[in-house]
């Protein structure tokens, strides 16, 4: 039997593990300095709308550059701007390691959010050129997929540990190795792949991406804690029409930086919806989990995290199974539905909680973190394969900006629910303080004497319980729709494999065949 020339051998899959470094730390940097902010605090002193900054400027500059960043690999090259990226990265960790002010600390993770908005796209990009095998392709982004969720709960935990036996700057300092290994290895495992003829590089399509992003996630961040402010409104109202001239500039530029030929195969555009909701219910379950773990069942900031790696042990195993049952023949239509089930459950599980329920809120967690994971693997997959490889840079980071998205919206609409439900079951009795968030009505039951702030603190913890089963009902109810318009939308579409390379994707017959 003739060996198949495209299928990936030890190289390629070194070169996956290469890859994964990067992937991991930087989704590990979202949550990196939860442990670390009594020390940064207590060290440089930093205001109160400084101390936000450190935490939001990440976030911002990996979402407002992530389609920027996806079209310029397309150009100069993914690995290129892959090892870029590591070497920004690796050179903001050591001066945010070492920052002697807020200001300081600021810039460089605002210089780490631009390495990881370089380092994100080219990974999954540079995934489409390692493995040009559909089934080896569709496992290697299986393990994409459980890195970068497991990443985010692991960021947490690190912290946490780093900083009870070192100091708050060892959380950065821990990124160099895996940096410095990826800029050895990248350029003896890694092949280059651009796109050979991308045309100009579309300059207004850059500030009109960021205008676009960047005024929608921070409304959309500020609203699940601040309620439906004018303000934030007006912003996510900005952003929204700012996104209307980004797509218009798409569709009639000579060279737009996404190109709308990515939405004429079949499968891209349902992945791309499919995905910005998937990311809606698991950063949405989020925001209520973290916090029930810690303010309703007491348990301390380390405690919490490691509770809370727990459901984190089946995602290793839910993408590569999903993938496994693509493989032997089963409609991937049919697994993304069932991964979306999955969910369902997770979320009814999670709708069922009272007040002391930490073995069934961590049970609730793992199953929802199963079914997202599997949904997430296919629909990358199915992206991936759906697009050129010359625009896999443009697919991956605008796949990666409906995360950033998804993950913005879920947390804005569940933990609206979720507060909406909680200040209607507090006492009318209670302070102004209680009514706003648990963490108010709890440090408010501190200062009560006696009965008087056990009763106001069980309230508070009973009303917040409350809030997450509505906002798990409504979650629920939004991936039973996606599981049908999975169902809908997929059934007929699979990556022709005959054209791997050139991302087209062809309509099965009603039987499936």
């Amino acid at each position: 039997m003739t060996p198949n020339p495209h299928r990936a051998g030890r190289r390629e899959w070194t070169a996956l593990v290469v890859l994964m470094l990067p992937l991991l730390l930087v989704s590990m940097d979202v949550s990196v300095l939860y442990f670390a902010v009594p020390e940064i605090s207590a060290d440089l002193r930093p205001s109160g709308t400084q101390q936000l900054w450190i935490f939001d400027i990440y976030a911002f500059a990996v979402a407002g550059l992530l389609i920027t960043m996806g079209s310029v690999g397309d150009r100069i090259g993914r690995r290129r701007l892959l090892l870029i990226g590591a070497a920004a990265f690796g050179a903001a960790s050591l001066v945010a390691a070492y920052a002697h002010s807020a200001e300081t600390l600021i810039a460089a993770r605002a210089l780490l959010g631009i390495g990881g908005a370089a380092l994100m796209p080219s990974t999954l990009a540079l995934l489409r050129s390692l493995f040009l095998d559909p089934a080896q392709r569709a496992k290697a982004i299986a393990i994409w997929s459980a890195v970068m969720t497991a990443g985010v709960a692991l960021g947490s935990v690190l912290s946490g540990l780093l900083v009870e036996f070192f100091w708050w700057g060892s959380v950065f300092l821990v990124n160099l190795p895996a940096m410095a290994l990826l800029l050895i290895l990248g350029p003896l495992l890694l092949p280059e792949s651009k796109d050979p003829d991308p045309g100009r590089f579309d300059w207004m399509s850059v500030p009109l991406s960021m205008a676009a992003v960047l005024p929608v996630i921070y409304g959309l961040k500020e609203i699940p804690s601040e309620g439906w402010n004018v303000r934030y409104v007006v912003s996510v109202t900005v952003g929204l029409l700012f996104a209307a001239l980004f797509v218009h500039r798409q569709r009639t530029a000579a060279s737009p930086m996404i190109s709308p030929a990515l939405f004429r195969g079949r499968g891209f555009g349902p992945a791309a919806a499919l995905n910005l909701v998937t990311m809606f219910g698991m950063m949405g379950s989020a925001f209520f989990t973290s916090q029930y773990i810690q303010s309703v069942l007491g348990k301390s900031a380390l405690d919490a995290a490691l509770w809370a790696l727990l459901p984190s042990v089946p995602i290793g195993f839910a993408a590569p199974f999903a993938t496994y049952l693509v493989q032997k023949g089963v409609n991937r239509a049919q697994v993304v539905t069932a991964g979306f089930a999955t969910a369902v459950c997770g979320y009814a599980l999670l709708a069922s909680v009272d007040t002391d329920d930490l073995v069934l809120v961590l049970v609730a967690c793992g199953v929802l973190a199963m079914g997202v994971t599997a949904v997430m693997s296919q629909i990358m997959d199915l992206a991936l394969g759906a697009a050129p490889v010359e625009r896999a840079g443009s697919a991956s980071s605008l796949m990666e900006t409906g995360t950033e998205f998804g993950g913005a919206l879920g947390m804005a609409f569940l933990g609206s629910i979720g507060t909406a439900v909680y200040r209607n079951g507090m006492p009318d009795s209670a302070p102004a303080a209680a009514h706003e968030t648990l963490g108010g009505a709890l440090a408010v039951a501190e200062r009560l004497p006696g009965q008087a702030g056990d009763a106001l603190a069980a309230a508070a913890r009973e009303a917040f319980t409350q809030g997450m089963n509505a906002a798990a009902i409504a979650g629920a109810s939004v991936f039973a729709g996606a599981a049908v318009l999975a169902s809908v939308t997929l059934r007929r579409v699979r990556v022709r494999p005959g054209t791997e390379n050139a991302g087209q994707a062809e309509e099965l017959s009603p039987s499936g065949v």
